[in-house]
């Protein structure tokens, strides 16, 4: 039975395969060198925020957080990363974003305290009601 990924009648050029075997290697050192896997080698495989935890199955939902919100501040401590699950990290991201833009957690961005209290008069109006 023929193999049906080559063409029958060539044979493997090795020295092709030899360049595509060395190249998949120097592109996993290179992503070895980022900033996530050091953090996944570094930190415990669990989102810092609900204590998810990850294994090999579904680690591409473990993202890699910057805590002062700086992707260029990397030190190879890992001090300026936190291990977040995709929700916790999106939360995060919406968080800082409404802060930057004055909104004070979930409330309109800060104004000045209300004055009016719709039921100010409300025992009084109660009364009038029960009196009929």
């Amino acid at each position: 039975m023929s193999d049906p990924r080559r063409t029958p009648g060539k044979s493997i050029d090795h020295n092709k395969l030899d360049k595509l075997v060395a190249g998949v290697h120097k592109e996993r050192e290179k992503r070895l060198e980022g900033y996530r896997e050091q953090s996944l080698r570094l930190h415990p495989w669990i989102c810092g925020r609900c204590g998810r935890e990850f294994t090999n199955a579904n680690l591409h939902e473990l993202t890699v957080h910057h805590k002062d919100h700086n992707h260029d501040n990397n030190p190879p401590d890992g001090s300026n990363w936190e291990n977040l699950c995709l929700y916790c990290h999106d939360n995060e991201h919406q968080r800082y974003v409404d802060k930057v833009r004055g909104y004070d957690g979930l409330a309109a961005p800060k104004q000045e305290a209300a004055t009016f209290n719709p039921f100010a008069d409300l025992k009084s109006m109660l009364k009038k009601d029960g009196d009929k």
